[in-house]
């Protein structure tokens, strides 16, 4: 497919290495302009996807982050109350139905990610990230908006998309989404990257990173994910490491074994993992490492 491989191409120059099959499901989001819904663990550049989607087509990227007790009003609109209260006061007197008609307008709206983002002239990048950590009550409200693209505000009436927004969802499997949900969207299980496309992927994003280092890396860290973690680092944990390698100007981790093992606080986060992965741990497998 060129497009996959153009879209491929392009991710590669903001620094987000696609495989194949994400960089087809991009193809297809924007051939069908159907949401695309990530699924993975935490910390295999899920949202990143949509941050290089936004670099890609040159437009803003709007994000709504999900969490538990998030309500409509927190991710599509608000009223300015205290703006309200003053025009209230300072009208203090007049026709209330006038009043009324004043204070709920356009100028006292404060739009919240998901009615900015179809109101752009431009169609932006919508990032809905850790919809699981939402309830199934916010999940439903956002069926109608992903269907029609257009929001009812009681004040207003109904407001329709401007453009249709590149919508990327995001989510960690920490609950089942709905079935709806799932309907609506294109999907795409993101997976921990294969050794050769980590190194790629710290080439791209760390400077002076050479192929040799970068490459054992990325060999270290397939490792280590294979050990029995508590949290297994992510991409992002990865190219912290390797900056850090790097700002120390190490060549090759043979030459610094002490120092491979001190910074391993780069990739494990909880003192669970750090007691397990200690030092002999660490030369074992550094050893496995070529």
């Amino acid at each position: 497919m060129k497009d996959r491989e153009e879209i491929a191409e392009r991710l590669a120059t903001c620094g987000y290495i696609a495989d194949a099959e994400l960089a087809t499901a991009i193809s297809l989001m924007q051939r069908l302009r159907r949401p695309l819904l990530l699924e993975g663990e935490a910390g295999v550049g899920k949202t990143e996807v949509a941050k290089a989607l936004a670099f890609l087509h040159g437009t803003e990227l709007i994000r709504l982050q999900c969490y538990e007790g998030l309500d409509q009003s927190s991710a599509l609109y608000e009223w300015n109350y205290q703006r309200q209260l003053l025009a209230i006061q300072a009208h203090h007197g007049g026709d209330a139905d006038a009043i009324e008609d004043r204070i709920f307008s356009e100028k006292y709206l404060l739009e919240r990610p998901l009615l900015a983002a179809i109101r752009r002239d431009k169609p932006p990048v919508l990032l809905i990230d850790e919809i699981d950590r939402a309830d199934d009550e916010f999940e439903a409200f956002l069926l109608e908006l992903l269907s029609d693209f257009q929001v009812s505000i009681p004040e207003l009436g109904t407001i329709k998309a401007t453009s249709i927004p590149h919508v990327v969802l995001t989510s960690n499997a920490t609950r089942e989404l709905s079935d709806a949900l799932r309907r609506r969207c294109l999907y795409h299980y993101v997976d921990y990257p294969d050794v050769d496309r980590e190194a790629r992927i710290i080439m791209a994003r760390i400077d002076g990173a050479s192929a040799s280092l970068s490459l054992q890396i990325a060999r270290m860290v397939e490792s280590i994910r294979k050990e029995e973690l508590r949290k297994v680092p992510g991409v992002a944990e990865t190219l912290d490491w390797a900056a850090a390698l790097v700002g120390l100007d190490v060549h090759d981790l043979h030459d610094v074994p002490e120092l491979v093992h001190e910074t391993l606080m780069c990739l494990l986060k909880t003192h669970e993992d750090r007691t397990r992965l200690n030092r002999e741990v660490a030369e074992r497998l550094l050893g496995k490492v070529a």
